[in-house]
């Protein structure tokens, strides 16, 4: 009974806490207890410093992917598992992940936490969102259990029953949660022409990326028609991404010895550039060398990184919804049009402004840090402005920057990491909390453009 009164008056004491702030401190939480894990000698296998642990646990709970030390050879099988459960545990989404630990704590969400998280999840009904979360759950299991028994296909004679096994759990589920985590020194570069693994991989994080929302979608209501607007933005936005990217990295980088020159033929060509176009905006693996990218290639991807995955997903990024929804603002604008619309649905002024605000806040933090970084450290500005948009949208993918950053360098990218993976709950929060203004002004006029 007093353990019983004590675990409420704990609920009602965070009841009362700002949702986004309790989830923040949960995940900051989590990367303490994972930094200590990493710590322990049963972990590694050579010494490592607090700082080398806090960036790994930071970039494997905000699934980010950038790593200081060799993942492989530095950390032994109980280490690379804690890095595995740190990856599951941050990829369940943020939305998930509020779910599960509050109603685990007892605690309430909140009416604003409520209104929140149904909109973000599209749903109308904390009913739903419930059933939302279990569908979520069945996904990934499924998925990460299929994809590792497809990768064990090609990793298990590469390296035995049971490193093999292990290699392909590690890396299902690393795809699956978008983090880009590769046990190898250089990533999946030896097998940049396997099928299996050209097939395997980004077939697990695209559907990780795209979004559970998406996937109840589709596989709920079969029609097109009955379909909901997010969903075929959604889908919209990725059927002209993925061609985009693809297509254009084998254009730009076809002739260059350092990437896709080394091939010979066309098919293998082909193939590097379908998985590292459609890894670029968020899983951050690579099968090729990232140093070695043209300069207009860096940019971008850069710009894929920021654009990032789907809302409610284990992707990052400003988000495709967020991009398309800009892009139809633009065109709207030029248009003169009054209302924005897609598939004969109005889009309101709230979402636009919300698109706004969330583009701004992002653009912003992305300009600080690479000025930040570009202030305290000597080097490359394409190289610092691709580790920090990196960071930022949570890819992992590094042009070899990452292992010369300094503790200060760590320490800046560290909070990238965390407000990129954070930071979209915190502003959607705010912008989902409505205030009445109590006095209503005169409308002004000022000059744009």
């Amino acid at each position: 009974m007093p353990r019983y009164r004590k675990r409420l008056s704990l609920a009602r004491r965070l009841s009362g806490v700002p949702a986004p702030l309790v989830l923040a401190l949960l995940y900051a939480a989590l990367v303490v207890v994972g930094s200590v894990l990493l710590m322990l000698p049963v972990s590694r296998t050579v010494p490592l410093g607090w700082s080398d642990a806090i960036f790994t646990a930071t970039s494997a709970v905000t699934v980010t992917g950038l790593a200081v030390f060799d993942i492989g050879s530095d950390l032994t099988i109980f280490g690379q598992a804690v890095l595995m459960v740190l990856i599951q545990l941050g990829g369940l989404g943020l939305m998930t992940f509020a779910v599960l630990v509050l109603a685990a704590l007892g605690m309430p969400l909140g009416l604003t936490g409520e209104t929140y998280l149904r909109e973000d999840l599209n749903q109308s009904s904390m009913h739903q969102l419930t059933k939302l979360v279990k569908t979520i759950l069945k996904v990934v299991l499924v998925c990460e259990g299929v994809g590792a028994l497809l990768l064990a296909i090609t990793f298990v004679p590469s390296f035995g029953l049971v490193p093999g096994l292990w290699e392909a759990l590690f890396h299902s589920v690393s795809a699956f949660n978008n983090a880009g985590f590769s046990t190898f020194p250089t990533g999946l570069v030896p097998f940049a022409t396997d099928p299996v693994v050209n097939v395997v991989i980004p077939a697990l994080f695209i559907v990780g990326g795209i979004g559970y929302v998406v996937l109840q979608d589709v596989f709920g209501r079969r029609r097109y028609a009955h379909w909901t607007l997010h969903t075929k933005i959604m889908l919209l936005g990725t059927a002209i991404l993925i061609p985009w990217s693809v297509f254009t990295f084998a254009a730009l980088e076809w002739s260059n010895p350092g990437t896709l020159g080394q091939f010979d033929h066309w098919t293998a060509k082909m193939t590097v550039s379908w998985f590292q176009g459609v890894t670029t905006r968020t899983a951050g693996f690579n099968t090729t060398d990232i140093a070695a990218l043209h300069d207009s290639t860096v940019m971008m991807f850069i710009s894929l990184m920021l654009i990032g995955g789907g809302p409610t997903s284990t992707a990052g990024g400003i988000k495709v919804t967020t991009f398309v929804v800009m892009i139809l603002a633009t065109v709207a604008f030029f248009r003169r049009q009054r209302q924005l619309q897609a598939f004969g649905r109005s889009i309101g002024l709230e979402q636009v402004l919300k698109v706004m605000a969330l583009t701004a806040i992002s653009m912003i933090t992305v300009f600080v840090g690479v000025f930040v970084m570009t202030v305290s450290h000597d080097g490359d500005f394409l190289d610092i402005a691709f580790e920090v948009a990196s960071a930022f949208g949570t890819v992992g993918l590094s042009r070899g920057y990452t292992a010369e950053l300094s503790d200060l360098g760590r320490a800046i990218i560290t909070a990238i990491m965390f407000l990129g993976r954070v930071g979209p709950l915190t502003l959607g929060f705010f912008l989902a909390t409505r205030t009445t203004p109590r006095l209503k002004y005169p409308e002004g006029q000022i000059h744009l453009g």
